[in-house]
C-alpha cells in the first residue's frame, strides 16, 4: 500500500470517527432536550365575562398582557368549563374528571351570609364550608406531575377544602399562599368577617390590608425566581374579578380595585346609591347604629370589575416578563381562562346568560394558550374543547402516562391547537342541581329554572331561537344522550362529600 493510500485511509477514518462523535453528541443533547418537560402556568380568573378581554372584543377593558398571549399563542373561542360556578369547575380542572365523577358537583360554601349572618369562630369551625372538601382518593394534577420532577405551587383561590387533609400541600403542591373558600374581601382577606388566608397549612393575617392580587403576584414572582431552573407547575387562580365577600352593601355589590386602576377608567363613576330596600338583611356598622341603606351603583360595579381585571393583567405581565428574562418562555405552557361565566358587572356578549346558568354565558369562557415550541402565534381555534382537556394535555407533554384505574374525561388538546386534527370531543354535559345541559356537535339542549330550549350553536351562538318545537326528534336524541351520561356518572365509584356511598 502506498503512502498516499495510507494517508487517505487515515483521513477517512478520522472523518468517520469525528462524524460518529458529533452524532453521539447531537443525539445526547437531543435526548436531553426531549426529556426536559415544559413548565406549566395555569392562570384562572374568577367570574370573568366572555367578552371582557381585548382579544375577545372588548374596547373598554385594558388587558395588554393577556392580549399578548392571544397574539403569541391560541385563542379558544369554544372553550367550556364543567360547572357554571366556582367549586366544581375548579375540581375538574385539577382532576380532568367531571364533577359528578370526582364528587365535587356542588359548592363548598355556607349560605347563611347571604342572609346577613356573621359567623363566630367556634360556630364557623363546624360549618360545611369548614369541613367539606375534595375526596382524598382523587389524584390532582400536581401529584400526577411529581414523577417527572415538577415543583408545584398555588397562589390564590383554593376552594377545595380547608381541613389539613384537603389543603394544597396534602394534594401534591409544594407551596401555597391564598384563601381557602369561594370569595374574600380583597383588602381584609375575610369572608363575611371570617379570616380566610393560609400560608401552607397555617391560617395567617400577615398581609391583612394589602390588595390580594398584589400578594398573589408577589408569590408567583418569588416562585419563578426560585425554581426557573427546574420544571415547575404554577397554578395562579386569582379572585379577580369575583364580587367581594363582605356583609357591607357598600362593598358587597361588586369587585374591589386599587385607586390607581380605577383612575384608568374615568368614564365610570365611583358612586353609591341609596336603596329603598336593603336586601335580605339589614347591615349596621355597630349593633345600635343605623341601617346602612347605601349600595353599589351599576357604574361603580362595572368600574371595580374592569379595574380589578386590569390590575390582574399587570400581574400576569410581570410573570410573562420573568419567563422572557430567564429565557424559558419557549418551553413554558401558559393557559388562561375564567372558572365560569361572568357575573355582576361582566359582559358575556354575544352569549346568553351568566354565572350560575346553563346557557352559554354561564359555561363558555374566554381561553388563551401560549406554547411557542408548538403553537403558532395568532392561532384562533373554534373547536369544542373544555377544561377537562387540561390534565391529559399537560401529562402528555410531560411524558407522564395517565393514571391507572382512573377514568379521565378529557383529551390531549395540543394536536387540535397545532392544527393537526379536529377535536376528539364531540359532546359535553352539565348538571347543577335540577338544571341540565348537553352539547352534542353543534346542538345544545338546556332544561333549567332560568329557561329551556334546543339550539343550533352554529347558527345561533346567543341561544335566541328555541328549535325544540320544530325538531322534536333532535330534542329526544339530546335527552337520550344526557340520560346515557347520567348513567355513566351514577355507575362511577362514589366520591364525597355529596355522594360518598
Amino acid at each position: 500500500m502506498s503512502q498516499n493510500q495510507v494517508q487517505s485511509n487515515y483521513h477517512t477514518t478520522c472523518r468517520f470517527i469525528s462524524l460518529a462523535l458529533l452524532f453521539c453528541l447531537c443525539s445526547a443533547f437531543g435526548v436531553k432536550a426531549a426529556e426536559t418537560p415544559p413548565n406549566i402556568i395555569m392562570i384562572v380568573s374568577d367570574d370573568q365575562g366572555y367578552r371582557d378581554l381585548g382579544s375577545f372584543g372588548s374596547e373598554e377593558i385594558m388587558t395588554p398582557h393577556l392580549d399578548r398571549l392571544a397574539k403569541e399563542g391560541a385563542k379558544l373561542t369554544s372553550f367550556y368549563v364543567t360547572w357554571p360556578a366556582c367549586t366544581p369547575s375548579r375540581g375538574s380542572l385539577l382532576t380532568g374528571r367531571y364533577p359528578q365523577r370526582n364528587g365535587i358537583y356542588d359548592m363548598i360554601r355556607n349560605e347563611a351570609p347571604d342572609y346577613g349572618h356573621k359567623y363566630k369562630p367556634a360556630e364557623y369551625e363546624v360549618t360545611f364550608e369548614r369541613i367539606g372538601g375534595m375526596d382524598v382518593r382523587e389524584k390532582l394534577l400536581p401529584a400526577l406531575l411529581k414523577p417527572a420532577g415538577y415543583v408545584s405551587a398555588i397562589y390564590g383561590k383554593w376552594d377545595l377544602g380547608i381541613h389539613k387533609r384537603f389543603l394544597p400541600l396534602a394534594r401534591g403542591f409544594d407551596d401555597f399562599y391564598g384563601f381557602t373558600n369561594t370569595g374574600i374581601d380583597y383588602f381584609t382577606h375575610e369572608r363575611y368577617g371570617v379570616p380566610s388566608m393560609y400560608r401552607n397549612n397555617q391560617p395567617t393575617e400577615e398581609d391583612k390590608g394589602t390588595y390580594c392580587t398584589y400578594l398573589f403576584q408577589r408569590e408567583a414572582v418569588r416562585f419563578i425566581k426560585e425554581n426557573h431552573q427546574k420544571p415547575f407547575f404554577l397554578y395562579l387562580p386569582f379572585n379577580a374579578p369575583h364580587g367581594a365577600s363582605s356583609l357591607d352593601p357598600r362593598i358587597r355589590g361588586g369587585a374591589q380595585a386599587p385607586e390607581k386602576y380605577k383612575n384608568m377608567y374615568p368614564h365610570l363613576k365611583d358612586t353609591l346609591v341609596t336603596k329603598k330596600k336593603t336586601g335580605r338583611y339589614e347591615f349596621r356598622e355597630r349593633p345600635d347604629g343605623p341601617v346602612i341603606q347605601q349600595g353599589v351603583s351599576a357604574s361603580k360595579r362595572r368600574l371595580e370589575y374592569v379595574a380589578s381585571i386590569t390590575c390582574m393583567d399587570d400581574a400576569i405581565g410581570e410573570v410573562l416578563g420573568l419567563l422572557d428574562e430567564y429565557q424559558i418562555a419557549d418551553n413554558t405552557i401558559v393557559v388562561f381562562f375564567s372558572d365560569n361565566g361572568g357575573s355582576g358587572g361582566a359582559d358575556n356578549s354575544p352569549l346568553k346568560g351568566k354565572k350560575g346558568m346553563m346557557f352559554e354565558g354561564g359555561i363558555r369562557v374566554p381561553c388563551l394558550v401560549r406554547y411557542p415550541a408548538k403553537i403558532k402565534p395568532g392561532t384562533v381555534n373554534d373547536e369544542l374543547l373544555t377544561s377537562l382537556e387540561l390534565v391529559p394535555t399537560f401529562l402528555k407533554e410531560a411524558a407522564i402516562p395517565l393514571p391507572e384505574n382512573v377514568v379521565i374525561d378529557g383529551y390531549d388538546m395540543l394536536p387540535v391547537l397545532m392544527g393537526k386534527t379536529a377535536s376528539p370531543r364531540n359532546e359535553m354535559y352539565w348538571q347543577r342541581r335540577e338544571d341540565k345541559a348537553a352539547r352534542v356537535g353543534h346542538w345544545k339542549w338546556v332544561e333549567s329554572e332560568k329557561g329551556s330550549g334546543l339550539f343550533d350553536l352554529s347558527q345561533d351562538i346567543g341561544e335566541k331561537h328555541d328549535l325544540s318545537p320544530t325538531h322534536p326528534e333532535k330534542l329526544k336524541e339530546m335527552k337520550k344522550h344526557f340520560a346515557n351520561w347520567k348513567k355513566q356518572m351514577a355507575d362511577a365509584e362514589p366520591r364525597g362529600p355529596f355522594r360518598d356511598y
